[in-house]
């Protein structure tokens, strides 16, 4: 029996979660569950102190309702660009019930997106009984009937839990795309960190699925194995996803705010943190050691240091390396002002350090903040960590 057809506590109103992958930015947000049913990962600021809970189905098929009525009224407001009036948003405005705002606000939203893609929340919607999250599907599909991607974050510890006939009946009624935080395929770091899974679960959850006919991006995190896993942790991430091969391969360096558990073990030196230098030969040695494979890599997050380390493997991998060779080529001096320019958003890329006037920007604040080559990965730290 599904959920929707038990006795459930009352509708507390339409809900959204804090987080979405960066790749779901003009994706309509869908919470079926609350926070992370693991949350013991060190590195994770999210979901830290909070309680972990599946919403019933019957509340999660009044949030979408409730987004099914703004939605079709926006869409039937906007023009073929996809923009709405001044006049015709006043109108919808004034209508919305009280209460029903926050949906109203996520319908817009999803407007400038283009409509076409649904990201279910929160951490692990694949923890969901399959029954129960199939119906959730087909409802979705049957209100949004124009979507084309409807995508999830997924543990692989859960995956591998779950039958590749549930899988299958899960992508049939709709889900197509899943993204996996594999962060290493050493199994030291992974231990480490408290990830709670291996590296043989890593690959057999990639593998189902792949067998299933999903999409599958597996997000992966430069620095994770500090400065003494640094090489295992490349080499044998490399190695799980030779046997994956998954379709994106997504680049999230690591950062350490002081409130994760990771802080507490690097503050005290038991975890050392690589360097930006250090982290960019790590990510060198990963990329040359991907072989075999026809994933998309991506370094869509606001952390990383390579943004235009992004390609097709294998035709782009000589590009994507050209990319960090040519940095870790540069003058100390010259690092220093690529990493400082890139982190505050100046520079996106090493040829934007041929531009005058970003240049000498960049050059008048390290000069006037006394950043160097010495203690350019102090000031970098707690740049990033803002981001977080």
């Amino acid at each position: 029996m599904s959920q929707s057809k038990k006795t459930v506590p009352p509708y507390g109103g339409f809900e959204q979660g804090p987080i979405r992958p960066p790749s779901e930015a003009a994706s309509l947000l869908i919470r079926l569950t609350r926070n992370c049913p693991w949350n013991r990962c060190t590195f994770c600021p999210v979901y830290k102190g909070e309680r972990f809970s599946l919403r019933p189905v019957a509340h999660v098929k009044q949030d979408i309702d409730a987004l099914h009525r703004h939605a079709v009224r926006i869409r039937a407001a906007a023009d073929a660009d996809g923009r709405i009036s001044r006049k015709d948003l006043d109108a919808i405005l004034a209508h919305v019930a009280a209460g029903d705002e926050a949906a109203c606000q996520a319908a817009l939203h999803w407007l400038g997106g283009g409509m076409t893609s649904i990201f279910l929340q929160d951490a692990n919607s694949l923890i969901m009984r399959p029954a129960d999250l199939i119906e959730i599907l087909q409802y979705l599909k049957d209100r949004f009937a124009w979507v084309t991607r409807i995508t999830s974050y997924a543990r692989s510890h859960t995956i591998a839990r779950i039958s590749d006939s549930d899988l299958t009946a899960m992508a049939g009624a709709g889900l197509n795309r899943i993204h996996i935080g594999l962060e290493s395929g050493s199994d030291r770091v992974l231990q480490r960190v408290r990830k709670g899974v291996d590296k043989a679960t890593h690959i057999r959850a990639g593998l189902k699925v792949r067998r299933a006919g999903m999409e599958l991006s597996e997000y992966v995190m430069p620095g994770l194995g500090g400065r003494e896993l640094s090489h295992e942790h490349a080499l044998e991430t490399a190695d799980a996803l030779n046997h994956i091969n998954p379709d994106f391969i997504r680049l999230r360096s690591l950062a350490i705010p002081n409130q994760v558990p990771l802080f507490a073990d690097y503050a005290q030196g038991r975890f050392e943190k690589c360097t930006d230098t250090q982290m960019a030969q790590e990510i060198l040695l990963f990329l040359e050691m991907l072989d075999g494979i026809t994933s998309t890599l991506c370094s869509d997050h606001i952390l990383n240091l390579f943004q235009d380390v992004e390609g097709k493997l294998p035709d782009d991998k000589p590009k994507m390396t050209g990319v960090i060779r040519r940095f870790l080529d540069m003058t100390p001096q010259d690092r220093v002002h690529y990493q400082i320019g890139r982190r505050l958003g100046i520079f996106n890329d090493l040829d934007d350090m041929r531009q005058p006037v970003p240049m000498d920007q960049v050059r008048r604040i390290c000069r006037d903040n006394g950043i160097t080559a010495d203690n350019v990965d102090a000031v970098i730290e707690e740049v990033m960590k803002r981001f977080i």
